[in-house]
């Protein structure tokens, strides 16, 4: 009797996470281009946007770029009428550089806190990442090094060395194009995997479906789309996916 042939085993495709975005400044949501003040456009009320995000997603990602610039957040108290207006999970970075600052954001219901140019405070992200949950650590990248301070800043740190280090204190980063970010001309072409089993998401330039297909196959976790949603080259429907729960504590214990 011959034996079955034996069948291949199909491969579960990972559904990635698309997180919406909303950039704060003078409490309007807005978008800039490449990070540069001078070159904003607004779109309105972010409470109402938000109200429309929760629809179909149950996560969002903000910036108070006001927090970005001035070194502290200025935008909590829209933060905090988000999440109790609409239930939302909420990923805010933004000028989180005192203990104090993450502290509160935690108190109003802020589900992770990104940090950026404090991560470079070894002393301060061991600490945060020690008392705090789910803290995420912000790669601003422009040609394989790292941005601070809104981006305003080079710091001459190469991404993969300081994600080396930064690693060993959280395992959720985001990972940001800051020459892509607001131009919808799609996704960097040179990246490649830098990270392992660590959570980390896109952020850059993302205008299409495909820019989407493509973040998922470079083997990212999860995709932030802005501007792309407000002049409609992505549609709201098309953020209906798997619910963006998160799987562990991702601050180090």
């Amino acid at each position: 009797m011959k034996p079955f042939p034996q069948t291949k085993k199909r491969r579960r495709t990972k559904i990635i996470k698309k997180i919406p975005a909303i950039d704060l400044m003078n409490k309007k949501a807005v978008r800039l281009y490449k990070g540069d003040k001078k070159f904003v456009k607004e779109y309105g009320d972010p409470v109402m946007i938000a109200k429309k995000l929760s629809q179909f997603v149950d996560l969002i990602h903000i910036v108070d770029l006001d927090g970005a610039f001035e070194g502290s957040p200025q935008n909590l108290e829209v933060v905090e009428e988000i999440i109790k207006e609409t239930g939302l999970k909420v990923e805010l970075g933004g000028g989180f550089r005192t203990y104090e600052s993450v502290e509160k954001a935690y108190k109003i219901g802020v589900t992770y806190v990104i940090i950026g140019t404090a991560a470079f405070d070894l002393e301060f992200l061991r600490k945060v990442s020690e008392d705090f949950s789910n803290i995420t650590i912000s790669l601003d990248v422009e040609k394989g090094k790292l941005k601070t301070k809104g981006w305003l800043e080079n710091s001459n740190k190469n991404l993969k060395d300081a994600f080396n280090v930064f690693k060993q204190y959280s395992k959720r980063f985001i990972y940001t194009d800051t020459t892509k970010d607001g131009t919808l001309e799609g996704i960097s072409s040179y990246l490649t995997k830098f990270w392992n089993d660590e959570e980390v998401i896109y952020a850059g330039g993302v205008a299409s479906k495909e820019d989407i297909k493509r973040v998922e196959i470079m083997g990212f976790d999860g995709v932030i789309i802005g501007k792309a949603l407000y002049e409609g080259k992505i549609k709201l429907e098309d953020l209906k996916g798997e619910k963006n729960e998160p799987k562990e504590n991702y601050s180090r214990s």
